[in-house]
């Protein structure tokens, strides 16, 4: 564990150029990064297999920065894949080409090409994360985007002492294209992993060479954890043994904070926490397990690390704590209801109040015909019964361009019909295809109801909006009725986020406001969900003038 202010200064050595901003007498640089995309041998679970990489590691560089800062990337794509990279949360205020979806913000960069991301952290400041947005490849192409506050703006929290950054992610033994690749053929679901990871590690494994990941602390001081879950398709919960967590931030936004035992956090979620190491010498085990109130198959393992004292013996036995149930709603449901935007004067919660687009989608899974299919049928996902056809060209490029035939912008406000969501089953589990879009003015403003259903199985969706943070103003079990729901939103403190889960036969309301001219990507960030359809995208129209407008494309923007 290092000191935030060293990892910052040893990465603020490679910077290539510095700017001042404008009117400002606080500084903002220019921060240049490279990213080799490289395949590297990997040997977890007493097996090796080749892997693909950013910089030959796993997870990747962790890039460092300020708020307002500059970043440019070069990634330079050395594998046999086509391959892009999003970042995760950051809201690419005018610069959509830097997004990073493939064929959505733009097309992929192909092998043996490279492509600079060009973007501006404007306003934003905590933890994100950036993976590849493409297949199944972030499973091991992700990593850490810390943000700091500018210089001389204090946390509004007590400050650390050091920080540490925790990814938490999945293993598979098999190839993880192999593996999704082989679920596409059969019309079946993929085989869940064989591991969760933390850190890249799996923990020590009776019989193979593995080591654990270990996390030095001094008695007396306060520790940072900045905690991403990097997994493609499982929820988990987070614990640290004879310790309490102080939650302080989520997906980059600040929150009042809250004392917990165990945290959840969905794929995409980031978490900050507050860890006092507040005994004298010892050894305390860090765990993450699934979580799944749903009858679906998931990877049980535990994953584990060490928290180490400085000064305990190497003898000293490791205290260990007991994880939650897979299955454990009231824990998970009791921390999200916890999560409130701090809503101070330095970072009010400016939410919505009056509404443009009221919209209700449902999001779930179906059934589509597969000649070729293990039962003749294969699973896909929906939202608002349509399958999302994935197009040949981006769809930011046929926006600024004008390219006809590539969408349509009548994605369905509702549902088509309307039945018990989460009551009995359907007898029909077709659902439509198409490649649709929701298109809103500029600066208007959206309430988004994400309803569950039952289709096949209820199921708890993270969903995550490219381009905007959204505020939770409400949630329940059931189905939403909009009579008695709205009566109950919190619309003073609720909390802001990029990514959020909608309750496993429940619902979940968001608000924004679309002040970011582009297209953005909508979509569940269980992989498997997305790779089977539920995903779609808002068009958000130009404004006035050119600071309300998309900036033209980067010359060096993949084609496809």
């Amino acid at each position: 564990m290092v000191t935030a202010a060293a990892v910052f200064g040893i990465r603020t050595m490679l910077l290539l150029a510095i700017c001042m901003l404008p009117l400002s007498s606080v500084e903002a640089m220019v921060r240049h990064y490279k990213f080799n995309v490289v395949m590297k041998n990997a040997t977890k679970l007493c097996s090796t297999k080749p892997i693909v990489t950013v910089n030959g590691k796993f997870p990747g560089p962790t890039i460092y920065a300020r708020e307002d800062d500059t970043l440019l990337v070069k990634v330079v794509n050395h594998v046999k894949y086509n391959l892009s990279i999003h970042w995760h949360g950051v809201k690419q205020l005018r610069t959509g080409w830097a997004d990073g979806p493939a064929y959505i913000t733009q097309c992929p960069i192909e092998p043996g090409q490279a492509y600079v991301y060009n973007f501006t952290l404007t306003g934003q400041r905590g933890t994100l994360w950036w993976h590849a947005h493409i297949l199944w490849l972030r499973a091991t192409v992700h990593g850490a985007l810390v943000i700091l506050p500018k210089l001389g703006v204090p946390y509004p929290f007590p400050k650390p002492n050091r920080e540490q950054v925790i990814i938490l992610s999945e293993w598979w033994k098999s190839d993880t294209e192999a593996i999704i690749n082989e679920a596409l053929k059969s019309g079946l679901a993929p085989n869940v992993s064989d591991a969760h990871t933390i850190n890249g590690h799996v923990g020590p494994i009776q019989g193979c060479s593995s080591k654990g990941l270990t996390v030095k602390v001094k008695a007396g001081e306060r520790y940072l954890l900045r905690i991403i879950n990097g997994a493609l398709n499982e929820e988990l919960f987070f614990k640290v043994a004879e310790h309490k967590l102080t939650v302080v931030e989520v997906d980059a936004t600040y929150i009042k904070p809250f004392n917990t035992n165990t945290i959840v956090i969905a794929p995409g979620q980031t978490t900050n926490v507050l860890l006092k190491a507040n005994h004298k010498t010892g050894n305390f085990l860090l765990a993450a397990s699934p979580f799944m109130d749903a009858p679906i198959p998931v990877d049980n393992r535990t994953a584990i690390a060490t928290l180490h004292y400085q000064g305990t013996l190497a003898s000293t036995v490791t205290t260990l704590t007991s994880l939650p149930p897979t299955n454990a709603t009231a824990v998970s449901t009791a921390f999200t209801e916890s999560l409130r935007s701090l809503n101070s004067k330095e970072y009010p919660a400016r939410v919505p109040l009056k509404i443009d687009h009221n919209l209700l989608f449902t999001v779930g899974l179906g059934i589509a015909p597969c000649a070729t299919c293990v039962n003749g049928t294969r699973l896909v996902a929906d939202i608002n019964n349509v399958t999302f056809v994935m197009p040949k060209i981006s769809l930011l490029q046929a926006k600024f361009f004008n390219i006809k035939g590539v969408f349509t912008d009548d994605f369905p406000a509702n549902p088509p019909a309307l039945f018990n969501f989460t009551g009995s089953q359907v007898t029909n589990l077709r659902t439509t295809k198409g490649t649709r879009v929701y298109r809103v003015g500029y600066n208007s403003t959206v309430q988004l109801v994400l309803q569950d259903t039952g289709m096949i199985t209820p199921e708890n969706h993270p969903i995550h909006l490219h381009g905007f943070n959204f505020f939770v103003v409400g949630k329940g079990k059931g189905n939403f009725n909009p009579n008695k729901d709205t009566k109950k939103f919190n619309l003073v403190d609720p909390v802001e986020r990029n990514t959020v889960g909608v309750p496993s036969g429940g619902w979940v309301a968001i608000r924004f406001r679309a002040d970011n001219p582009g297209v953005w990507f909508m979509h569940c960030h269980l992989e498997i969900h997305t790779t089977w359809g539920l995903k779609m995208a808002f068009v958000v129209d130009n404004g006035k003038g050119p600071n309300e407008s998309l900036l033209p494309p980067p010359s060096d923007l993949p084609k496809c």
